[in-house]
């Protein structure tokens, strides 16, 4: 493993300094005001762990277990007779995955619309096969135009879930990726998705509403790319602040064996167990429930009036709650499957995990 390069050794050093800055302090205090104990929501208090978060010493720095299912319950909107479809809130999926709007193209559009017909499925992005040289700026202008027509509707995008490599696609979704940043929507990459910011930072740089699900190896990827360095398991929570401070204001949350979260400024972690079974496709669950919760989180946060300068970060939360929903939905998964455990099987236990921590009223 290289040894740290000066730029890395001065972001290290600057992880030190917001674990003692006001700044930091402030956030954390923020996060223990914006989550009450669970006593204020009707349960009992069994351990030290009803402290809103946890201190706990990893990596040479402050890292803090969140308590998660706090932050699910405050952020998690009741279910009201009065809505209407859509009022809860809308995701869109730049790519191939089982959520509601997909945005995806034509041969992947049937198989796509069969898994459920609550699917809105627009099968409109193309691959270079299907496009010739001279009809690339038309057809892509064309694509970003119905996009366009969406995206105001919006309150998360999903970029990157089976959405493949193909050069002219990854263009495409480039500029769907532009037009939701100039109108502020938060955009959770993952998959394919982060293959292409890698190649691209100017998609995310300096974007406090972008968040960046990599697992092992599409981290060791942008550690490398950023920080021009290998990843460093002893200085675990040092190095990502600093790839988040690097790129500048966007959200990552470094999936593991703990889900290691970060915006630069804070670190948390939720370390729930899940399931020891690894089936693939769990990432994109991931994805899709973290662009939910972030969206309700934004939403609790903007409609609960406070400077800008002290807001929670909507992105963070959102991260920890979605962690915690899969790690617990996988759980039961298994514990009803055990080997034989497949990702179709987790996605049935989503339910029951967000009302197990959440009751919905009659």
């Amino acid at each position: 493993m290289s040894r740290p390069t000066g730029a890395w050794q001065h972001h290290q050093h600057r992880g030190h300094m917001w674990a003692t800055s006001p700044s930091f302090r402030r956030q954390l205090v923020l996060l223990r005001t914006l989550l009450p104990p669970p006593t204020a929501v009707g349960t009992s208090s069994t351990s030290s762990s009803s402290s809103s978060l946890r201190s706990r010493a990893m990596a040479g720095s402050a890292v803090y277990e969140a308590d998660a299912e706090a932050v699910v319950r405050r952020i998690t909107p009741p279910l009201d007779r009065t809505r209407h479809k859509g009022q809860a809130g809308k995701i869109a999926v730049i790519g191939g995955c089982h959520l509601s709007h997909v945005f995806c193209t034509k041969d992947a559009a049937t198989v796509i619309k069969s898994y459920s017909p609550e699917l809105i499925v627009h099968p409109i992005l193309e691959e270079s096969y299907s496009v010739r040289d001279d009809e690339r700026a038309y057809v892509s202008s064309k694509i970003l135009t119905e996009v366009a027509k969406w995206m105001e509707r919006f309150d998360c995008i999903v970029v990157g879930p089976g959405l493949g490599r193909d050069s002219f696609l990854l263009d495409c979704v480039s500029n769907i990726m532009r037009h939701a940043r100039q109108a502020n929507i938060p955009t959770v990459v993952d998959g394919d998705g982060l293959f292409l910011i890698t190649n691209n930072l100017g998609l995310v740089e300096h974007n406090p509403l972008a968040i960046l699900t990599p697992n092992v190896y599409e981290y060791k990827r942008l550690v490398q790319m950023v920080l021009n360095c290998d990843v460093n398991e002893e200085t675990a929570s040092e190095q990502l602040t600093a790839l988040c401070q690097k790129i500048g204001g966007v959200t990552i949350m470094r999936k593991g064996k703990a889900d290691l979260i970060s915006d630069g400024k804070t670190v948390t972690q939720v370390s729930t167990f899940g399931s020891p079974r690894r089936c693939g496709g769990q990432g994109d669950i991931l994805s899709g429930s973290v662009a939910v919760f972030s969206s309700w989180a934004r939403h609790f946060i903007l409609s609960n009036v406070q400077p800008t300068a002290e807001r929670v970060n909507p992105m963070t939360l959102g991260c920890i709650a979605g962690s915690l929903l899969l790690r617990k939905a996988a759980s039961l998964a298994f514990e009803k499957n055990k080997r034989s455990t497949v990702t179709t099987d987790i996605i049935e236990f989503l339910g029951k995990s967000l009302q197990d921590i959440c009751p919905a009223e009659h």
